[in-house]
């Protein structure tokens, strides 16, 4: 896509809050796309797991293979050709070919609701949080190990998902690439979604010089488990321009590629960097302080 064919796009950001009810969940993200369409939104995202959350019994059942799909991303092309716009799925169950394991996957739909782009997730969400929160994503999960960057309207958008923003190089590669925006769907826990979501995507954004579109999940999914929400767009300059506060609803605002083009060239930092492997390494003694 020249330069001259990109353009300005309204952008919808999804927050819902996603059970173990999969038609119920995949009605809200249905609704709350066609609102965000109806309020002018030429693309729609939505938050990571978006269809499901519950046991890990329950998700194997419903894994899907991709870019075939199943009754799941059937109901999703339905969506996009209903919206006639492009999708971006935040995180579908993909089936992986390790038995009983799944790829948390970003799926790009486009207008007529085929298949565009996929996004294995690298970085997989293994903790245990001080506040009890016990989460291991490897158990269940196949990591992904390929970069992926898909065009929209606006440019060229660089896939991630949630535990990805906190590993600044496959932002960096992404930009390398030609991203103009980055998409973060997520399920950020309450606890460092409120230390840390705000902080690392205004960062992710004011490096790479690019939009930051994060469609989240928020509140309490079940007994064990509650998101922090806040669904938001940042701009290049590190500002937030939408927010969801909470509840189920969207965040909408324009990725305009002149304002990227703009901050780049106040600011040509993408420019500026030095290869590390350029860099000498002082001698440790150097560092030492005198006697």
């Amino acid at each position: 896509m020249a330069a001259a064919d990109v353009r300005a796009v309204q952008v919808a950001a999804i927050q819902h809050c996603a059970t173990a009810d999969v038609a119920g969940n995949l009605d809200l993200v249905e609704r709350l796309a066609l609102a965000a369409r109806d309020a002018g939104a030429e693309a729609v995202m939505t938050a990571e797991a978006f269809a499901y959350i519950g046991p890990d019994r329950g998700r194997r059942d419903l894994l899907e293979p991709l870019p075939a799909g199943g009754p799941i991303l059937d109901r999703c092309r339905q969506l996009a050709v209903r919206l006639g716009c492009d999708l971006v799925l935040g995180g579908f169950h993909e089936a992986a070919p390790d038995a009983g394991k799944a790829f948390n996957t970003c799926v790009h739909l486009d207008a007529r609701g085929e298949v565009a782009a996929l996004y294995r997730k690298i970085h997989l969400f293994d903790i245990e949080l001080a506040d009890g929160t016990k989460l291991h994503e490897s158990r269940g999960t196949s990591p992904g190990d390929a970069l992926a960057t898909t065009r929209l309207p606006f440019g060229l958008l660089g896939l991630t998902i949630c535990y990805d923003l906190r590993f600044p190089y496959l932002y960096q590669a992404l930009a390398n690439q030609g991203a103009v925006a980055l998409t973060v769907p997520s399920a950020f826990t309450a606890t460092t979604g409120a230390a840390h979501w705000h902080t690392l995507l205004r960062a992710r954004a004011i490096e790479c010089q690019c939009y930051v579109i994060a469609p989240a999940q928020h509140g309490r999914h079940n007994a064990r488990r509650r998101s922090f929400g806040h669904s938001l767009i940042v701009d290049p300059w590190g500002e937030v321009i939408a927010e969801c506060d909470g509840g189920d609803s969207f965040a909408l605002a324009c990725i305009d590629p002149a304002r990227v083009a703009e901050v780049r060239k106040q600011l040509p930092c993408l420019g500026h960097r030095v290869a590390m492997r350029s860099l000498r390494q002082q001698p440790g003694d150097r560092c030492k302080a005198s006697p």
